[in-house]
Order: C-alpha cells, then sequence, then structure tokens
C-alpha cells in the first residue's frame, strides 16, 4: 500500500483570461490580480500544514499559484496534470458555446454517455494520464502532498480516489479540497482525524 495519507488539492486562481467564465485548458495563462489575492489567502489558510511534496501542472496558472502557496517550497512539475483541451471550444464561455454548438452543448451538460469536446482531447485520454500522475504520486514516498491544479484535474482525482464525483460546483478558483486516506486504505473528504467519513469537500482552515 502506498504510504500517501493525505493530498490537499487547490484550485488555482482567477486568470488574465478570466477561468472563471471561460473554458481555458491547453491555455498557458498567467494568474490576474485577483488570482494572486486568492492564492495568498489559500497560502495564509495553509500556514500551520506541513508538507513533503507539492506539485502543480507544467501550465502556468499551476505552478505560479503552487509558487505562492507553497512559500517558495520546491515544485515538482507533472506535466500529466495539464487541464484537458476543450478543443474549438478553448476560451469560450458556457453562454459562447451554447449559441455556437448548442446539441454538443446540451449533450454535455446532460453528461451524456460517450461525449467529448469537439476537437479537443478525448476524455478517456485525459482520465488515463490523470491515473499516471496519481500513480506517481502515491509512489512519491511523500505522507502529505500539496497539489495546486486545475479544476478538471481536481474533479477527475477526487474521483479515482473517491469511487464518485465531488459536488457540482468544487472547485471554485482558490478552493481547497483535502482528501484522506482511512486505515483501511479508503479515502473521504476532509481532514485525517477531525471530519467523519464521507463529509463533503471543505476549505482547510489554519
Amino acid at each position: 500500500m502506498s504510504g500517501l495519507r493525505r493530498i490537499v488539492l487547490i484550485r488555482h486562481g482567477e486568470t488574465v483570461g478570466n477561468s472563471g467564465e471561460r473554458l481555458h485548458g491547453s491555455a498557458d495563462l498567467a494568474l490576474s490580480a485577483e488570482g494572486l489575492e486568492q492564492m495568498r489567502r489559500a497560502a495564509a489558510s495553509l500556514r500551520t500544514e506541513v508538507f513533503e511534496l507539492v506539485v502543480a501542472s507544467t501550465l502556468r496558472r499551476s505552478w505560479e499559484a503552487a509558487q505562492i502557496v507553497s512559500g517558495g517550497a520546491p515544485i515538482r512539475l507533472e506535466h500529466d496534470f495539464r487541464e484537458i483541451h476543450f478543443g474549438r471550444w478553448e476560451g469560450l464561455t458556457k453562454s459562447e458555446v451554447e449559441a455556437s454548438d448548442p446539441i454538443a452543448y446540451k449533450d454535455w451538460q446532460a453528461r451524456r454517455a460517450g461525449f467529448e469536446f469537439p476537437g479537443g482531447e478525448p476524455r478517456a485520454q485525459f482520465r488515463a494520464r490523470i491515473a499516471r500522475g496519481l500513480e506517481r504520486l502515491q509512489a512519491s514516498g511523500a505522507d502529505a502532498v500539496l497539489a495546486v491544479l486545475h479544476r478538471g484535474v481536481i474533479r477527475t482525482l477526487g474521483e479515482q480516489l473517491l469511487g464518485s464525483p465531488l459536488a457540482d460546483a468544487t472547485p471554485s478558483l482558490g478552493e481547497v479540497v483535502s482528501l484522506s486516506r482511512t486505515p483501511g486504505g479508503g479515502w473521504f473528504c476532509g481532514r485525517r482525524g477531525s471530519n467523519p467519513e464521507g463529509l463533503q469537500p471543505v476549505s482547510v482552515s489554519a
């Protein structure tokens, strides 16, 4: 069994490309002033926490956010933890997608089996590379990991560990989600030893 017992996942902050409203997957965007402040707040909430490994994707909004949250600790970049590529929907808002591609938009919102982002990365391929990245975390020897990543990546990691999806709105920009492992090897949302198994995702406070 892996020695990994805790993963704190943080979604990067707002970007100059308005990631709160627009679909940015492969676009390599910097954090905006608002995003920088969101990361400073996240860092403050974790100031008493100790992590043996800090991880980010190779996209700037991820590693830039990780630099702030980690307080200058070394960061391991994981190429497999990049956000999914949204294809021809890259950079669009949901309203723009609905107006330009109404049928595919309905399939997406209905979570229809077999849905793929038009011209984008196949979702099975995306899930497979997230699983590869997770395997490397589990083999790292770290007990506690801080990972500053993207919404789709965090949701996929959560589902792969928990066996069920995170709440629909999770994670918002700058949100902290803590996952802990039970002695039996299962995972739950919450802080180990303080929250009961099955608790919904919560922000970690100092």
